[in-house]
């Protein structure tokens, strides 16, 4: 199995791309494909022990930056990290991509260069946030921002089978994000989505308030990208806050501190149950390969862990299933 990441993509790139791939290939049976200015990423692998065999660079001469206008950056920087990694993917010489890089490039690539599934109208970004009860994933946060309800249809389908194939979830509740649990609630399209969705034979408990979203009971949230990417970006805003206003109050008095230090290793667990990273990044369901958005400011543990996503969708036939899913949806509505 290979994997292509994105060399020169996120905020900590080369570094953590290079440690990061050198803890995959030292866990998993895998074999990665390092794209990007190649004098840089052997100066970073140069800092590491790992079997050579398993990591392989291939040199590119440009880089797309997240100020970039992203189609036009796809189109025009043929060379780039990520046009050339993706190409890799669409050639089958690798079965995934990882990039921590430019959202909006990653998308229009992805688009452009793997393409779609046949039957799909919209791929869709879908991350998996941590909860109280468990991940869960929003599916869309950001990648269509105006959608139908046949799209919402599509997104849940997608999601529940990632869940089922990647997370092992026996059967996924699906929900609707709205602004109220009743059947009428909600604009026209949230309103209209209920009633495919309830129809679609998935494990659909109905609409879901977003306050309930944290808790992790629900394994998959639909929504357009525009509610999706509110979502999102609440969550971290919230993650960040709560954690600096802990860390401020604990350090604020002798007293607290000492408190802090006997509370240590629960705020370790704590912080390990919220922590993004576990999760390693975002898959783009929809396309043609498996295509894992990691955070822009990911780590090596994160990237390790968007390695291990990856290896799971591929091992797991996610594709074929979405196919098979998409594909049995349009012979019904034929009959």
């Amino acid at each position: 199995m290979k994997v292509v990441i994105d060399g020169m993509g996120g905020d900590n790139a080369p570094s953590a791309v290079v440690e990061g791939s050198v803890l995959a290939v030292s866990e998993y049976d895998i074999h990665i494909i390092i794209v990007g200015d190649s004098k840089l990423i052997e100066q970073e692998l140069n800092k590491h022990t790992y079997d050579k065999s398993k990591i392989e660079v291939i040199h590119t001469s440009e880089v797309i930056s997240t100020n970039e206008a992203p189609v036009m950056a796809i189109r025009r920087k043929k060379d780039s990290s990520m046009a050339v990694g993706m190409k890799l993917v669409k050639e089958g010489k690798a079965e995934a991509f990882i990039s921590a890089g430019s959202t909006g490039a990653l998308l229009a690539g992805a688009l452009f260069i793997i393409g779609r599934i046949k039957g799909i109208d919209r791929p869709a970004l879908a991350p998996i946030l941590p909860g109280k009860n468990g991940g869960y994933m929003v599916v869309d946060v950001g990648a269509n921002t105006d959608c139908k309800p046949k799209h919402l249809l599509q997104f849940a389908k997608m999601g529940s089978i990632y869940f089922k194939q990647v997370l092992k979830a026996e059967n996924p509740k699906v929900g609707l994000v709205n602004i109220g649990t009743e059947e009428e609630k909600g604009n026209e399209l949230t309103k209209e989505t209920f009633g495919l969705l309830k129809d679609s034979g998935l494990n659909f408990v109905g609409n879901v308030e977003p306050r309930e979203i944290p808790a992790g009971d629900i394994q998959v949230l639909v929504c357009d990208g525009f509610v999706g990417n509110t979502i999102l970006k609440m969550f971290e805003g919230t993650a960040y806050l709560l954690l600096d206003a802990l860390k401020e109050e604990f350090m604020s008095t002798a007293i607290s501190k000492v408190g802090a230090l006997l509370l240590k290793s629960s705020f370790k667990r704590f912080k390990k149950k919220f922590d993004y990273t576990e999760y390693g990044g975002a898959a783009f369901l929809g396309v043609e390969g498996a295509v894992i958005k990691a955070h822009g400011s990911s780590n090596a543990y994160a990237i390790k862990n968007a390695v291990r996503q990856a290896k799971l969708f591929i091992e797991n036939d996610t594709l074929g299933k979405i196919s098979e899913s998409i594909k049995d949806t349009q012979n019904e509505s034929e009959d």
